[in-house]
């Protein structure tokens, strides 16, 4: 009785709470928020100042006593607390106008493929007191391929490779599951820490975060590029102390983010090798698609074609296939429910 009360109020949504940003699926609307999973926390009073986009413009601007955190870790929860008013910052925002208080949406969220008992529990639990009232849980890559479109459940091998900004998951699946699955603390925010580590390494030079991320975006590149491109790399004279500008060209952060990427190229081949060789020959005649903001690394594809022998395709609009994938979810539960891991869904009874 309480749960058709509360639905009356509320709009299922779909989650894809990712390390650097979450994006939410309501239906029948789409995708209605994409923003930065950061939290701006004033820690003499322990309130919440911003969440989302506002929060990310306050990373290393903040007085002392706000911080702004991040507050999962590749793709796992680390911080409790801050993820679960993040959350509910999100579904309010959602519902929106008096009826906010009164929501509590049914919610399908994806999760990283090699995740624990209790991390998974820690997802479930942050999400029921964010004001959810049934949580659904997928991983990653199999709410990737169903939001690209790949027939996960028919009898064919499809491989998908995700790659987020805390984790990368590369994931084979067939009749509604994942055959072979590998995942890699290797994704963009390593490449960040590579471009500052380098930076400090060859110029003395101390970078932030997110000018090592603009210069990623700028004139980052998997392989040799025809034009060579270049840009200023801005930050602080670890000699001197005083403000420093480099120009570095493509070439540079390439060689910055070399050892990262050859280890992702290397553990696709090994998930590859794992497979059975049916469905081997399936993606081979298919093809390997590549979801999630690292997959625009400009090349990549063209580099993970070239050391797989496997033709190799970046999704339309790589960086929301999780969420979209949640969102097919959302609107067939009773047809796909066999790609979810949480118990508990039932099913419409038919008449």
């Amino acid at each position: 009785m309480l749960n058709r009360l509360f639905g009356l109020f509320s709009k299922d949504i779909g989650i894809d709470l990712g390390t650097a940003n979450t994006l939410v699926y309501v239906r029948g609307r789409g995708i209605v928020i994409n923003e930065p999973s950061v939290v701006a926390v004033n820690q003499k009073t322990g309130q919440i100042v911003q969440v989302g986009t506002e929060a990310r413009k306050m990373v290393g601007r903040t007085p002392g006593h706000i911080t702004a955190i991040r507050p999962l870790t590749q793709g796992i929860i680390s911080d409790f607390e801050v993820t679960e008013e993040m959350l509910r910052y999100f579904i309010q925002k959602v519902h929106g106008g008096s009826v906010a208080q009164l929501a509590r949406p049914r919610v399908v969220i994806g999760i990283p493929s090699d995740v624990t008992e209790v991390e998974r529990k820690a997802v479930e639990d942050a999400v029921k007191n964010a004001g959810a009232r049934e949580v659904f849980l997928v991983e990653e890559p199999m709410a990737a391929a169903i939001g690209v479109r790949l027939p996960v459940q028919d009898a064919v091998g499809s491989m998908v490779v995700d790659i987020g900004g805390g984790t990368s998951d590369i994931a084979v699946i067939s009749l509604g599951g994942i055959v072979v699955s590998k995942n890699l603390r290797i994704a963009g925010d390593r490449l960040n820490e590579d471009i500052i580590r380098f930076a400090r390494d060859e110029h003395k030079l101390l970078l932030g975060e997110r000018t090592a991320e603009d210069l990623k975006i700028a004139i980052g590149s998997a392989v040799e590029l025809e034009e060579p491109l270049e840009a200023a790399m801005r930050g602080r004279d670890l000699v001197t102390g005083l403000p420093k500008e480099v120009i570095a060209d493509d070439a540079e952060i390439r060689r910055a983010m070399r050892h990262s990427i050859n280890t992702l190229i290397t553990t696709i081949k090994a998930t590859i090798e794992a497979t059975p060789p049916e469905l081997v020959a399936d993606i081979m005649h298919r093809g390997v698609v590549l979801v999630g903001g690292g997959s625009l690394l400009r090349g990549l594809d063209r580099l993970v074609a070239e050391e797989t022998r496997i033709p190799v395709e970046v999704a339309e609009d790589p960086m929301s296939a999780v969420v979209r994938g949640t969102g097919v979810i959302l609107e067939n539960l009773d047809n796909l429910a066999e790609v979810l891991v949480s118990p508990g869904y039932q099913r419409a009874p038919t008449l």
